[in-house]
Parts: C-alpha cells; sequence; structure tokens
C-alpha cells in the first residue's frame, strides 16, 4: 500500500508492475487475509499500529475486488485494466504528436521487439503498450525463480525497460499538467 502510492505518483510503469505482482502474490496466498497479515504485514518493521492497520484494509479491499470481478485464479483488477488503458492513451497521444520524436525515436527503436512478441503470441495478441508490460513482467517472473536470462532475453527487456521508463516520465509531466501535447 505505501509502496504501491509512491510507485504511482513517481512512475506509472512500475507501479503497474507492482500491482500486477500484488495480485499474483494474493492469489499465492489463497486470497486468505489472515496469512497475508502473518506473513507480509506483520514481517513489515517499522510500521506503528495504524499503518498495520490500513495496510490490511489495502489487501483486504484487493481481495474483495478480485471476487467480484472473478480474478481469483487470473487476470487483472479493473483498476489496474484502467491505468493500463491511460497509459496506452497517452501513448498513443504522444505518437500523434509531431513535436514528440524523441518520444516516437524509442518508440520505433522497440517496435521490432514488439511485433516479434506479438507474433509469438498467436491468437493472445494484446496491444503494443500491453505487450511490453508482459514481456518485463514475465522477465521478473524468471528472475524470482532464479532462472537463467538469456543475453538476447536481457538486451530486449532492457530496450524496452527503456521505453516504457521515457512513457512513464511522459505520463508523470501529463498527470502533473507539464505536458503539452498538439490536438
Amino acid at each position: 500500500m505505501i509502496t504501491a502510492s509512491a510507485k504511482k505518483r513517481e512512475n506509472i510503469a512500475e507501479y503497474l508492475l507492482y500491482m500486477w505482482q500484488i495480485e499474483d502474490l494474493i492469489r499465492a496466498y489463497g486470497l486468505d487475509i489472515d496469512r497475508i497479515g502473518n506473513e507480509i504485514i506483520d514481517r513489515h518493521t517499522g510500521l506503528d499500529d495504524d499503518e498495520r492497520k490500513r495496510m490490511r484494509e489495502w489487501y483486504e479491499s484487493l481481495i474483495d475486488m478480485m471476487r467480484r470481478e472473478g480474478k481469483t485464479e487470473s487476470g487483472h483488477l479493473q483498476l489496474n485494466i484502467n491505468t493500463l488503458a491511460d497509459i496506452a492513451q497517452l501513448h498513443r497521444r504522444l505518437l500523434a504528436d509531431p513535436a514528440q520524436a524523441r518520444y516516437a525515436a524509442e518508440y520505433y527503436n522497440t517496435l521490432p521487439l514488439i511485433v516479434e512478441l506479438r507474433a509469438k503470441a498467436g491468437d493472445n495478441r494484446k496491444d503494443e503498450i500491453e505487450t511490453c508490460f508482459d514481456a518485463l513482467y514475465g522477465l521478473l517472473m524468471l528472475r524470482l525463480q532464479g532462472k537463467e536470462i538469456s543475453k538476447e532475453t536481457a538486451q530486449a527487456a532492457a530496450q524496452i525497460s527503456r521505453f516504457l521508463a521515457t512513457l512513464a516520465a511522459y505520463y508523470k509531466k501529463d498527470q502533473n499538467g507539464e505536458l503539452k501535447l498538439a490536438d
């Protein structure tokens, strides 16, 4: 909860990947708030009782949303889908603005990787931005499992990460009212 709030303000890409990880973490604990309380919340040092209570309520609300939205086995919460849609919409706005050449260059440097990933997805293809997030999240999961990452995969992930970091920086500017795009 504390981490999510900070990430949402500072880097929307990190926030979304973090929230996807939280969804999977909740599933791994069987949507059991008592287990999450004992094994996650209680292990946070430096939290006072009020902060622990708020953190528990945050996890409880996510669990409730997952149940109501039918996301207990897989998929993403609507709030995360909406965030992804907002990011994708900004991406389209940036590409449509001729003054955003730096962004367009980063995108076109990443596009061959996106095309390759989408081709591998077959019938399960997603839009370009979600494809990028899926790639980074998949890499994160491989690293957490201690699996070896090939040099080529690491290089592709670095490019996708640079692209999403650029998009996230524009998103922050947009949220702060500092981004002026052509109509």
